[in-house]
């Protein structure tokens, strides 16, 4: 799946960002200006509302190009979820929708996931001083057998159980 350089994708998520705060139409604009010149599609004609469906739903596409948002104002007021994170992910989602019509779900939460990721730099690790430290990383993540009790001992998973049903079966009688 085709998204902008990371130059662009900060870029355009700074101003998402920035509108949120703000509120200055010029910014989203902006921002969508960018996303669409580089898949070279029409900017979407948005409308701004209170609440859609009755507060389920942050956003909808039309098949005709048309985009329905929630404000952030309203965003910031009325939601369970109000952080500036999941309004930025809700534009990105309805701008996945208008620009893969075949799949559209799936193809938009994909198309989220890729716009987010890589905007966040990392912090550089500190390297490994030891040999077993940089073989255990090398190995493939397991799930680990031992469980470590309340106590802060390690056991293993069976006697963890074990252990458990002791103390409950004591309770009981």
């Amino acid at each position: 799946m085709l998204v902008p350089p990371i130059v662009q994708r900060r870029e355009i998520d700074r101003q998402l960002a920035s509108y949120f705060q703000n509120h200055r139409l010029s910014t989203f604009q902006r921002a969508i200006s960018g996303f669409c010149r580089f898949y070279g599609v029409k900017r979407p004609h948005v409308q701004w509302f209170e609440y859609i469906d009755w507060g389920r739903t942050a956003g909808r596409t039309f098949e005709d190009g048309r985009i329905h948002l929630v404000h952030p104002e309203n965003w910031k007021r009325c939601r369970v979820y109000n952080s500036e994170r999941m309004w930025v992910q809700t534009v990105y989602h309805e701008l996945g929708h208008y620009v893969f019509w075949s799949d559209a779900e799936r193809k938009a939460e994909a198309f989220t996931l890729r716009m987010v990721r890589g905007l966040r730099r990392r912090l550089q690790r500190a390297r490994p001083s030891s040999n077993r430290q940089q073989r255990s990383q090398r190995r493939s993540p397991r799930r680990s057998t031992r469980t470590r009790m309340p106590h802060g001992r390690s056991v293993s998973r069976d006697s963890f159980h074990a252990h458990r049903n002791d103390r409950r079966r004591k309770k009981c009688a």
